[in-house]
């Protein structure tokens, strides 16, 4: 389908990798709000795909499948960040509850469990559990952390790692990474087995249910929690 030179057939490429594209884009859909629509997902993918298949005698030698899995899985998150897709109250509730975690994780000397999570921001754990639900579009890294809301320098420009950060590159930061490794293995250890499983592993939040022996809703709740926690911590590194 392809030789050294690059693809020669864009068509056959879009058919033989549309699978891979439809199953980047549910991979991505179980962590996000149900507002987002994984044809929408899919359509970007597809660009993505297209343009590694235009791209792709650039990289000689280089295997396609995981290339264009890089570039469909960028078109997909620039889509959904131009599409602004968790709300600016969902990222709201995400900063009460990360504060909360703090304060308790300072009072308590220990990862605060739900309830105590739920006391501390002066509701039912029903109400905090569906808030939860609600926030399973949580990310570890919002564009907008690169600068504090007051004016003051955020976590990342500490860091200096130059005038135009970017998540991927602060993810390869060692000092970063090695903050994120130490996070998670101080979570509690159901929401330590999940994150394993859902990003080493790569199984889906109905797979994980099923191991856990949880609804997936449940597993979206845990889920949010875990990336709260780990936002807590690396924001106090």
């Amino acid at each position: 389908m392809y030789t050294p030179a690059g693809l020669n057939d864009k068509e056959q490429c879009l058919r033989e990798y549309a699978p891979l594209v439809k199953r980047i884009a549910h991979h991505l859909k179980a962590k996000l709000p149900g507002s987002v629509e994984v044809d929408d997902m899919i359509q970007a993918g597809m660009m993505g795909l297209l343009e590694a298949s235009n791209r792709y005698d650039e990289l000689r030698g280089a295997q396609f499948e995981t290339y264009a899995a890089q570039r469909i899985r960028g078109a997909m998150l620039d889509e959904l960040r131009q599409s602004d897709w968790l709300p600016r109250s969902m990222r709201r509730d995400m900063r009460r509850i990360e504060q909360a975690i703090h304060r308790l994780q300072q009072q308590l000397g220990k990862a605060p469990s739900e309830s105590e999570i739920a006391a501390e921001m002066g509701m039912p754990l029903p109400e905090y559990q569906q808030m939860l639900f609600e926030s399973r579009g949580a990310q570890l890294i919002y564009y907008e952390d690169f600068h504090d809301q007051d004016g003051d320098d955020g976590f990342f420009d500490r860091h200096e790692i130059g005038s135009d950060p970017d998540p991927l590159d602060m993810l390869r930061d060692s000092r970063f990474r090695n903050a994120l490794i130490q996070a998670i293995e101080e979570l509690p250890e159901r929401e330590r087995m999940l994150m394993g499983m859902h990003y080493e592993q790569e199984m889906n939040l109905r797979e994980i249910g099923e191991v856990m022996g949880v609804s997936e809703s449940r597993v979206c709740q845990l889920h949010s929690q875990a990336v709260a926690r780990l936002r807590s911590r690396l924001k106090g590194h």
